[in-house]
């Protein structure tokens, strides 16, 4: 059998940031590799062997948070629900470090963390094995030229419609205007539905929401932030 053609992908967002602080360095190096939700990058697994959420999380729901930033969100979400389990993908190493020193203090068990591009997580998910995702304060990509970049694009909603399971809820806060009309635009085109039924539904944040570092930022600075609900048809 011929092996997996590795795809072309761009990647635009950052990887590192500011130099590391002792504490996240040590928990890159003693806590990530135990959280690893099994081989995701081609060059760990060219063959495009499937992971197993089942027996990852001993059966549990599994859910996907897709950039989870420092990570007070995706702990916050476990602590909070330990029946399911939480796998979190981020690129930028100094977000993952953050994560890593919130999961050690929260002491949270039910999560794996991939510290890379979710393009990759998703040609390793089975088909319909995600039963809820997250899009929290993506990168907004302000510049025309650039929107293609942001992940509500068909690059990423395609497969992220095919790990989902019917009825799946995917939900996308931010606070960049443009981005909620794109999010509006793209999102039902690719097997999704927007369950808002009135200003309410996407002015009010969620009844399990944890406002983010990144939402602080935006009300700040005078941003308002916008909660959409989407359903996988």
């Amino acid at each position: 059998m011929s092996m997996p053609t590795r795809p072309r992908r761009n990647f635009y967002g950052r990887l590192k940031g500011h130099n590391l602080k002792q504490s996240q360095k040590d928990y890159l190096d003693e806590d990530l590799s135990a959280l690893s939700p099994g081989p995701v990058d081609w060059e760990a697994n060219p063959s495009r062997t499937m992971l197993d959420p089942d027996a990852m999380f001993g059966g549990k729901p599994a859910w996907l948070e897709v950039g989870f930033g420092g990570g007070e969100h995706m702990v916050h979400q476990a602590a909070t629900n330990p029946d399911v389990g939480i796998i979190g993908c981020e690129p930028y190493i100094n977000g993952v470090a953050m994560l890593l020193g919130k999961i050690r203090r929260a002491g949270v068990e039910n999560v794996k963390v991939h510290p890379g591009d979710v393009r990759d997580m998703f040609d390793v998910l089975p088909a319909e094995s995600i039963s809820k995702a997250f899009l929290l304060y993506p990168d907004p990509w302000p510049k025309t030229r650039h929107h293609r970049r942001r992940f509500v694009t068909e690059e990423h909603l395609v497969p992220l419609h095919g790990v989902l399971k019917p009825g799946a809820i995917f939900r996308v806060a931010t606070d960049i205007e443009d981005y909620v009309r794109q999010t509006l635009e793209e999102v039902p085109r690719y097997g999704f539905e927007w369950l808002a039924e009135r200003p309410e539904d996407w002015r009010k944040p969620w009844d399990d929401w944890i406002s983010t570092r990144y939402e602080q930022k935006a009300l700040r600075e005078g941003r308002v932030p916008h909660y959409l609900t989407f359903r996988r048809i």
